[in-house]
């Protein structure tokens, strides 16, 4: 059974999730649910996800990673720690996009 992509956005929009397009990445759609963001990009069975999810830090994600010994999301120069409740959040987004993505 293929998915489909229209199908699968409107089962995230109803269930919460922000839509985003963004013009730096035209062949995806931004998904974005407390401050944590992922982008998905056709496949042979609907969305997929691109890379990992991150966190948003203003207009672009940030990906989680290590500075000085401690976690932190970052974008370039900007950066985020990684708290405790951040790292759940971005479970808890991941774990759900991946949910409604294979309904």
């Amino acid at each position: 059974m293929t998915l489909d992509s229209a199908e699968q956005l409107q089962r995230l929009y109803v269930a919460g999730f922000e839509l985003q397009t963004f013009d730096r990445y035209p062949k995806c759609i931004g998904v974005i649910r407390d401050n944590c963001i992922a982008l998905l990009v056709p496949g042979v069975d609907g969305l997929q996800i691109l890379g990992t999810a991150g966190w948003r830090i203003g207009e672009v994600m940030g990906v989680l990673t290590e500075k000085d010994g401690r976690p932190v999301f970052q974008a370039k120069t900007e950066i985020v720690d990684a708290t405790p409740d951040r790292l759940e959040t971005l479970r808890r987004f991941r774990e759900d996009l991946a949910s409604f993505l294979r309904a």
